[in-house]
């Protein structure tokens, strides 16, 4: 039986860069906003939100600005885009996920998967290199 790949995020993320981006996400969702405004609501310099917006990129959400090239603003719907950021690691343990896994939703079996990946023996045996 093979296993279906797990596809890893594109893009690294820490609690607060995450947190940042969440919340960029959340402010286009609510209309086009300048980029002074963005920067300063998300305590940003200009480098570091174009980096959010390349990450925002990389993990297909796409970002665009107004005709006038003076308004940022996201394309789609905010819930789309919501659910292609990665949360970060959440500190959970094994167990932890484990009882997380328990369910029959969508979210459960995502978890399941995930879990699986990490558990699986690999092939060859336990003793022999991938």
């Amino acid at each position: 039986m093979r296993r279906k790949k797990v596809e890893a995020s594109p893009v690294t993320l820490t609690s607060l860069r995450a947190a940042r981006l969440y919340r960029l996400l959340r402010l286009l969702g609510s209309g086009p906003h300048k980029r002074t405004t963005l920067t300063r609501r998300l305590k940003l310099d200009v480098r570091g939100f174009y980096r959010d917006l390349e990450a925002l990129r990389l993990l297909g959400i796409e970002i665009t600005t107004t005709g006038d090239q003076t308004r940022y603003t996201l394309v789609g719907e905010l819930d789309e885009a919501l659910a292609k950021l990665p949360f970060p690691d959440p500190g959970l343990n094994f167990r932890d996920v484990q009882q997380l896994a328990n369910g029959n939703t969508a979210a459960h079996r995502k978890l399941k998967q995930r879990l699986a990946f990490f558990t699986s023996t690999p092939r060859g045996g336990p003793n022999k290199p991938r």
